[in-house]
């Protein structure tokens, strides 16, 4: 649970603070669950407006998914 925590606020200041992507602004992290072996994770995201955004915040989320996974690698060490 707490490695999960620190994966939710370490994501949640990344997306705040170091990604400009304009289709990930108002993106929340809702909730991280994490396998027993702390393989992988999967992260949920909520994002304010009409579901209209939800393809864009994806595309968003996945082009922004290398430097995502490398910052949080970095932190977490």
């Amino acid at each position: 649970d707490r490695i999960a925590w620190r994966i939710r606020q370490i994501l949640s200041e990344l997306l705040l603070r170091e990604v400009s992507d304009p289709r990930l602004q108002s993106i929340t992290v809702s909730e991280v669950e994490i396998d027993r072996e702390l393989q992988y994770a999967r992260v949920y995201v909520n994002a304010l407006g009409d579901e209209v955004r939800q393809d864009e915040v994806m595309k968003g989320l996945e082009h922004a998914k290398g430097f995502l996974r490398r910052e949080l690698g970095q932190s977490l060490q």
